[in-house]
C-alpha cells in the first residue's frame, strides 16, 4: 500500500505544477493527502459517491473521482473547480495514483518473492513460475551482501543502500529481520571476487559517511541460476558470523576467504569440548594472564620468529624464550615447534568459537 507520505508528496508536486487544490481520501471519506482546508466536511459527499456508479462526478464545486486497484475501489481524489482543466487534472492525478498502486505493488511481491526466495520457502516450480511472472531472469549471475547494522530497525541505512543502488533495476534490496540489510546484486560476466570486494567497501564507506553507521559486510560465492540465490545468502550469513567470532578486525568478510575458520565454525562443540579437554587436560588456552597471551599473538604474528617477535614486545630476547619455555612448562606445548603451534592456534580459535555459541545460546 502506498504511504500517506508518498501521497502528500504526490499531490504536493502536481498542485505545485497546475496550481490546482487536490485531496485524496479512502472510501470510508478519511483523508490521507490533501491541499485543501476543510476537506473533511465532504466526508458525506465522498460516501456518497463511493455508493454511486459513476467513476467521475462534480459536487459542490469540486470534481470526484475514483482510483480502482484491479477493480478494487481504493481511493478517491477531490479536485478543486468544475471547469473542464480542472477535470483534466483530476484525470491527471487519478491516472498518476493508480500507476503509483501498480508500482508499489509490484515492488513489494518482487520484494516479498525475494524474502521467500532467500528463506528457502519456495518449491522449485514456484521460483520459476513466480520469477516469470515478475520478470526476474533466472539465470543472471548474482551474489548475495549482508549489511549488518548494529542498531536495529536502521532505516536511514536502509535508504541510504537503496539510493546506491537506485539506478540498478536488476538489484534487490530488503531485509529478512531487524539487523540485516540484505542485497541481491546481479553480477557482470566480466565481474570477478576483487570487484565483489571492492562494492562491500563502496557499502562500507557509504553507510560511514553518509549515514553515520558502522556496519560489518559479508557476501557469498557468485551463483548462476535463481534457484541457488538461497546458497549465497548462507554463505554470506555463515562468512557474517565467523567473520564475528575469528576477524573481528574486518568490517568486510567474503565466503570464499575463510581460511580455517570456517572449518571450526561446522564443528560440533561437543567435539570441540573433547579437543580442548584433550590437549589442556580441561584448561582454557585462554585462561593465561594478558602478558602471556599478548606474547602468543606477536609470536604468531611474526611467523614464530623469536627475534621479531621480542624486538616489536620491546623485551630481551631471553625474556622471551623464557616466556615460552615457562608456557611449555603449563600446557606441554613448545611454540617453536611448528606442530606444536598450530595444535595452539587451532585451541584459540576453538575456544573463541565455542564462547561465541555459548553466548548465542542465552
Amino acid at each position: 500500500m502506498i504511504s500517506n507520505q508518498i501521497l502528500q508528496s504526490t499531490i504536493d508536486g502536481l498542485k505545485g505544477i497546475t496550481r490546482i487544490d487536490i485531496c485524496v481520501m479512502d472510501t470510508e471519506g478519511k483523508i490521507l493527502a490533501t491541499t485543501i482546508d476543510n476537506a473533511d466536511k465532504y466526508e458525506d459527499a465522498v460516501l456518497a459517491f463511493v455508493s454511486s456508479p459513476a467513476d467521475s462526478q462534480s459536487i459542490q464545486g469540486y470534481q470526484f473521482f475514483k482510483v480502482f486497484d484491479e477493480h478494487q475501489l481504493e481511493f478517491i481524489v477531490l479536485a478543486k473547480g468544475d471547469s473542464e482543466d480542472v477535470f483534466m487534472i483530476g484525470k491527471i492525478v487519478s491516472f498518476q495514483i493508480q500507476n503509483l498502486l501498480v508500482a508499489y505493488k509490484e515492488r513489494y511481491d518482487k520484494d516479498n518473492f525475494i524474502k521467500n526466495l532467500l528463506l528457502d520457502n519456495l518449491l522449485l516450480v514456484d521460483i520459476y513460475n513466480r520469477a516469470k511472472k515478475l520478470h526476474i531472469d533466472t539465470e543472471a549471475r548474482r551474489v548475495v551482501y549482508i549489511i549488518e547494522t548494529k542498531n536495529e530497525k536502521d532505516s536511514n541505512a536502509l535508504e541510504t543502500v537503496r539510493s546506491l543502488f537506485a539506478g540498478k533495476t536488476k538489484d534487490f534490496i530488503t531485509a529478512v529481520d531487524e539487523k540485516n540489510i540484505i542485497l541481491v546484486k546481479e553480477v557482470k560476466s566480466t565481474e570477478t571476487y576483487e570487484d565483489l570486494n571492492k562494492t562491500a567497501k563502496v557499502i562500507l564507506d557509504m553507510l560511514n559517511t553518509e549515514a553515520m553507521v558502522k556496519v560489518h559486510v559479508a557476501y557469498g560465492t557468485i551463483v548462476n541460476e535463481i534457484k541457488d540465490v538461497s546458497r549465497s545468502y548462507k554463505e554470506a550469513k555463515m562468512a557474517l558470523d565467523v567473520g564475528k567470532i575469528f576477524y573481528s578486525e574486518k568490517n568486510v568478510v567474503a565466503y570464499n576467504n575463510l581460511g580455517i575458520g570456517r572449518l571450526i565454525y561446522q564443528l560440533p562443540l561437543p567435539l570441540c569440548k573433547m579437543f580442548i579437554k584433550e590437549i589442556f587436560d580441561g584448561k582454557s588456552p585462554d585462561s593465561f594472564d594478558d602478558e602471556t597471551l599478548a606474547t602468543i599473538n606477536k609470536f604468531f604474528e611474526n611467523n614464530l620468529n623469536v627475534s621479531e617477535s621480542s624486538r616489536q614486545l620491546y623485551i630481551h630476547r631471553n625474556t622471551l624464550v623464557y616466556r615460552l619455555d615457562k608456557l611449555q612448562k603449563t600446557t606441554g606445548l613448545d611454540l617453536r615447534v611448528f606442530e606444536d603451534a598450530i595444535t595452539f592456534k587451532i585451541a584459540l580459535m576453538v575456544v573463541k568459537y565455542m564462547r561465541y555459541m555459548e553466548q548465542m545460546d542465552y
